[in-house]
């Protein structure tokens, strides 16, 4: 009987509950909606500047020469074409470039990755001379440019010799330079494309799992290889996952290595740098223009190339995205 009257309380409406807290439901109701108003601007205002320029550049790659002079035409094209990706394939050897830019990142990707594992898994866990010393210059990796480097790496791959042992025995050092073996040297030493940042991460993590479940492996008979094999690198898939995404993307779009390293290997990004000269080279020779090619065309050729360096890694994102965030997510609950 009790039970049916309380079903019959009538409830109180929103404006009651409020007169009766003194009007601190409607306060906190009001402050509610207001961030979750500023948090969405935020949000499309964030989106917008990374996606608006990118959505520029896929309107005006379809878009001929005319379209990009005429007043009238801002983001749909009038004369619809596809003519400059077929300039852009041209000029940059698309396929053989995406072959090789594929073959090279993700060999150093993995490469870069299982040294900088090892490098960190010891950082986090061993105790040797100069740790903190050996740490601090890997901080300094992170923090000082390659470019203050260059002229050093280019003078000891130039003149490349381990011990005067070549030059005693051949007479001259060797030439490494226009070969992809320094690069493979320096990614092998940690030296790399952002490698510091990716010991420093896998430490951090390292650091965070219990050494119980080492010292559990060790009493069962297991020797630090297989506990680091067996136990800790399962543990450790999603900062890997994170780091090989990271150095794959940033290894695909990197300019400075590749130049310095792998001038003689077609690559998307070195040959997206001179996209410019040869489409200038084309108009000249080829289409008889004698001034060559106009700014705002030879733009339209630089966005028209970046969107097709940038497309194999849209699709890898959008089969690898789930992996990715998941990865990211607990890399960062646990650094």
């Amino acid at each position: 009987m009790t039970k049916h009257k309380a079903d019959k309380t009538p409830q109180m409406g929103f404006w009651e509950r409020n007169r009766k807290s003194g009007g601190y439901l409607l306060q906190k109701k009001t402050k509610e909606i207001a961030v979750r108003i500023i948090r969405a601007i935020l949000l499309f205002g964030m989106c917008f500047l990374i996606l608006q320029p990118i959505l520029t550049k896929i309107s005006v790659s379809f878009m001929e020469e005319q379209d990009l002079y005429n007043a009238m035409v801002i983001n749909i094209p009038e004369h619809f074409t596809t003519a400059n990706y077929k300039l852009c394939a041209k000029f940059m050897d698309y396929a053989k470039s995406l072959l090789n830019t594929s073959i090279v990142s993700l060999s150093i990707a993995v490469l870069q990755i299982t040294v900088c594992t090892l490098v960190g898994y010891g950082f986090a866990r061993f105790e040797f001379p100069l740790k903190k010393f050996w740490f601090a210059c890997v901080i300094m990796v992170i923090i000082i440019p390659p470019q203050t480097i260059s002229t050093s790496l280019h003078l000891h791959f130039r003149y490349f010799d381990i011990f005067g042992l070549s030059k005693l025995i051949r007479g001259e050092t060797i030439n490494l330079r226009g070969s992809i073996l320094p690069y493979y040297l320096m990614s092998a030493g940690c030296m790399g494309l952002k490698n510091g940042l990716y010991i420093f991460m896998i430490r951090q993590f390292f650091r965070n799992i219990p050494k119980e479940l080492e010292e559990a492996a060790y009493v069962d008979g297991c020797g630090t290889l297989r506990t680091f094999v067996s136990i800790m690198l399962p543990d450790a898939k999603p900062i890997l996952t994170s780091c090989f995404l990271f150095s794959f993307v940033w290894q695909w779009t990197d300019g400075f290595y590749s130049k310095m390293f792998l001038g003689n290997i077609k690559l998307l990004s070195t040959q997206l740098a001179v996209i410019a000269d040869r489409m200038d080279a084309w108009m000249v020779n080829t289409m008889k223009v004698p001034g060559g090619a106009s700014v705002g065309y030879s733009n339209c050729i630089v966005s028209t190339g970046t969107l097709m360096v940038i497309i194999p890694l849209l699709i890898l994102y959008l089969f690898a995205q789930k992996g990715f965030v998941e990865s990211l997510s607990s890399s960062g609950i646990k650094m």
